[in-house]
């Protein structure tokens, strides 16, 4: 499972956080590991320099094996929460996805 990151302009993408979002997805998704090909991570501020509520967006693309790619999208104040409510979203969508594959 390749895991890329990408950050837009306006949020800082240092190899700290890098890490620390791949190794997130890792653990929490591991359990999908052998199913997916590859996961993306964009991290975009909307408003730019300008301050606002819940202007921070995360969008995490999953690509499973010999599927179509499912992806979610989060807002929130800061770039670690935006973070966290897309992982939890996208692992609620591969577990209905698998589970739905596995019935037929």
């Amino acid at each position: 499972m390749t895991v890329q990151i990408n950050t837009d302009n306006n949020v800082e993408g240092h190899a700290r956080l890098k890490t620390y979002i791949a190794e997130e997805l890792k653990t929490t998704l591991a359990r999908f590991e052998d199913k997916i090909t590859r996961l993306e991570v964009h991290l975009g501020d909307e408003n730019g320099d300008k301050s606002g509520v819940n202007d921070k967006r995360c969008l995490i693309e999953a690509r499973p094996v010999n599927m179509t790619p499912v992806a979610v999208t989060n807002h929130a104040d800061t770039t670690e929460k935006a973070f966290h409510g897309a992982l939890d979203k996208i692992k609620k969508v591969l577990e209905t996805t698998f589970e739905k594959k596995k019935t037929y």
